[in-house]
């Protein structure tokens, strides 16, 4: 609604409008640093007038960008970090390390097991000290360097001991001057691939997700960026996909040649998370930006790359939600296998669901043409729709396609099963299959888990109000493990009989990973939980900043005799970031589930619904 200039009072506060770069990157680049990037490749063949007067070239190098000077051996990313910033070699050179390293070697603990008998004499003899750490639980253990271009403002970095012995076995990639790395981390929200270390002294450019996004506005520096992105990483992860594992070589290449990369909602979904889950299931639908529509025409097949995706349906004058899709489904197989294996030859199927991004949805289109002709002779037919897979049988084709077609593999069959969630009535549960979504009957459990971004959720806590007696024993239980502070607080959003409780789901698509300057917050590759590497933790904040759920805590540490750490430099208190950790370090599993008496909480994947309809299944 416009505002009458005539409404305004003559109490009202005047203050400047808060602008895009009030708070820069760096707010030590100087003109002289700008000058000099500019003359770097690949700012010096970029175009100025492709950038709006609002938010110019130079103003993208001075304020979305920052300098990093860095030491031999330095570590510039790791492996499994998350980050919303690309870095750019200006000068000197780096090293993209080939071979895992192990987790000790990039300032990550292994988690220590606790044998059943200490686990015991520390329930029953507890410390006694709130947040108690060994010193080499606060400090790091391994040596922390400065690389910032500025050294009243560095952030802490690392220094990889055998560096030298990996380069010299080969086990390493030279990336040189001009060359960009980390962007499709950055792009897609993905943990960094890689572990990037400096070779000698370098000068990097670290450019944050929204400069990248500017910088693209540039015919050649986009050109560039999507020719990275299709010759290096497109061919990966469309091998990541069952349906596209047996195609051969020159027919991927005509896949990467056709195929249309897409996004759609925001990439910082968790800003507007507070809100839109307070809208009602029909209005935040409406809310959704719509990927494809019921009813139209299938003209791609959609593959999710990362984020989440409803699968809707109308239902009289509204939509009505049938599934949910993860990363590696499918959207539209169903209507174009169908399609391209009809016996009187193709035919076009209307889509029978509208597809919409929940908070964020990055996607990959495969045309139909290129689907029917390079990737349909090559699919095992137990990837297909049942009545697909019988027409795809019936298609002229040699007699070595027909036999490969006809191969069987173990299939997971996914049984209805009838379950009641109140007292008052029965409710089927099915899962669609598993390429194509997931799936929760009843619709209302389905809207409320998207609703509240639950299914992005692999370990999320739920209790079973019918059988919970406010008790407290999972509370206390977490208290006596975690030096007398609980990791989670019993509250929560419920829905009928369920409970989803305010602890930490160690989640999909981690948002509170994004930032962390040290990369402190990292997910186990065995386990896939979210833990915080204390040692190197440095207690700014911002993970529980950027947590949407609230899971995460900061805590003043102490030592084992209760003395509080403190920093030597300025007296303030050691703060390290808290949160639910899964008790990985007992042989009991979480504490709060070992300890209910009454087999009222679980900690499930909600990602996928196998899990939970089990669940339910077994309380009736």
């Amino acid at each position: 609604m416009a505002i009458d200039a005539d409404m305004i009072t003559d109490d009202s506060v005047a203050v400047r409008r808060p602008r895009r770069w009030d708070e820069p990157m760096d707010p030590h680049m100087t003109d002289a640093d700008v000058g000099w990037l500019r003359e770097q490749s690949p700012f010096s063949s970029l175009d100025p007038a492709a950038f709006p007067k609002t938010i110019p070239l130079d103003g993208i190098l001075r304020n979305d960008c920052r300098l990093h000077r860095f030491a031999h051996g330095e570590v510039i990313a790791r492996e499994g970090d998350y980050a919303n910033s690309a870095f750019l070699v200006v000068d000197g050179h780096a090293e993209l390390l080939t071979r895992e390293l192990p987790p000790e070697s990039l300032g990550r603990r292994e988690t220590e097991k606790v044998s059943w008998p200490k686990a015991v004499w520390q329930l029953l003899r507890p410390s006694g000290v709130r947040e108690a750490r060994r010193p080499d639980e606060v400090v790091p253990n391994v040596e922390l360097h400065s690389s910032s271009h500025h050294a009243e403002d560095r952030p802490p970095v690392l220094q990889l001991q055998d560096f030298d012995g990996l380069v010299q076995a080969g086990q390493s990639v030279r990336l040189g001057a001009g060359e960009l790395f980390g962007e499709v981390a950055a792009m897609y929200r993905a943990p960094r691939s890689a572990t990037v270390v400096s070779q000698g002294n370098s000068t990097l450019l670290e450019i944050r997700l929204q400069g990248l996004k500017m910088l693209r506005r540039d015919p050649a520096f986009s050109q560039r960026m999507d020719d990275h992105y299709r010759e290096n990483w497109l061919p990966l992860h469309l091998r990541e996909i069952p349906l596209l594992r047996f195609l051969p070589e020159q027919n991927l290449q005509r896949v990467v040649a056709a195929t249309v990369q897409r996004s759609f909602g925001r990439l910082e979904w968790n800003a507007d998370y507070k809100k839109t889950r307070k809208l009602s299931p029909a209005e935040q639908i409406e809310s959704e930006p719509v990927v494809a529509t019921e009813g139209h025409q299938v003209t791609d097949l959609i593959l999710v790359r990362s984020g989440f995706g409803r699968v809707c349906q109308s239902y009289g004058a509204a939509q009505r939600t049938t599934a949910y899709l993860g990363k590696g489904h499918l959207f539209g197989l169903e209507e174009i296998a169908l399609g391209v294996t009809n016996e009187d030859g193709p035919i076009n199927l209307p889509l029978q669901h509208s597809l919409r991004a929940v908070g964020f949805l990055d996607t990959l289109h495969i045309p139909v043409e290129c689907f029917a002709t390079d990737i349909l002779p090559h699919v095992r037919r137990s990837e297909l729709p049942a009545l697909a897979a019988k027409a795809l049988l019936r298609m002229p084709a040699t007699e070595e396609a027909r036999e490969r077609r006809s191969e069987e593999r173990p299939k997971v069959e996914l049984p209805i099963v009838s379950t009641s969630v109140n007292h008052n009535r029965e409710e089927t549960w099915q899962d669609l299959p598993s390429p194509t979504g997931t799936s929760f009957e009843p619709t209302g459990l389905l809207e409320f888990i998207v609703q509240n971004r639950f299914n992005n959720g692999r370990e999320a806590m739920i209790i079973d109000l019918h059988r919970c007696t406010r008790c407290d024993d999972c509370v206390k239980a977490c208290a006596s493990v975690h030096d007398g502070n609980p990791r989670f607080a019993r509250v929560g959003v419920n829905h009928d009989r369920l409970q989803f409780v305010q602890a930490c789901m160690h989640c999909t698509d981690p948002v509170c990973m994004i930032g962390c300057p040290t990369g402190a917050l990292h997910r186990e590759e065995s386990t896939g939980h979210v833990r915080v590497s204390e040692s190197i933790c440095i207690g700014c904040g911002t993970c529980a900043k950027g947590c949407p759920y609230g899971n995460i805590e900061m805590a003043a540490v102490n030592d084992p005799q209760g003395r509080p750490y403190t920093d030597e430099a300025s007296n303030r208190p050691i703060t390290k970031a808290t949160k639910c950790d899964m008790c990985s370090g007992l042989p009991t599993g979480p504490a709060c589930a070992a300890a209910c008496p009454h087999d009222a909480i679980v900690r499930i994947d909600l990602s996928e619904s196998p899990p939970l309809e089990d669940w339910l299944r077994r309380r009736t």
